[in-house]
């Protein structure tokens, strides 16, 4: 797809994979061991393609069973909160007093 970082990032850089899917760090992890886990075909969001977004969370769902405590974020135009518009799915591990606030988290 035309100028989509994701995708150039998938051809030009030698990233683990599963054949499906591939991970790596964000650009500006929220924490340590942020993970963006992102589809080698190029769909836009997650409504685009129900086969290709269920074989990204299968992906999501094995590196996530390694984590204790995460979030798994993913979201679908530009008042969401999505800036690439490739769907791509964030695994965010928690950890105590970490202090990451989502726009959901009770103030405690």
């Amino acid at each position: 797809m035309g100028n989509c970082v994701f995708c150039e990032k998938i051809k030009n850089e030698d990233l683990p994979t599963d054949g499906v899917c591939v991970w790596f760090t964000p650009l500006n992890p929220v924490v340590k061991g942020h993970l963006l886990v992102v589809p080698v075909k190029h769909v836009k969001d997650f409504s685009e393609s129900w086969e290709v977004s269920m074989a990204t969370m299968a992906t999501a769902s094995v590196i996530a069973k390694k984590m204790k405590n995460v979030n798994l974020i993913t979201s679908k135009g530009e008042l969401a909160t999505q800036s690439i518009k490739h769907l791509h799915i964030h695994l965010v591990p928690r950890r105590r007093n970490d202090k990451l606030k989502l726009p959901w988290s009770s103030p405690n």
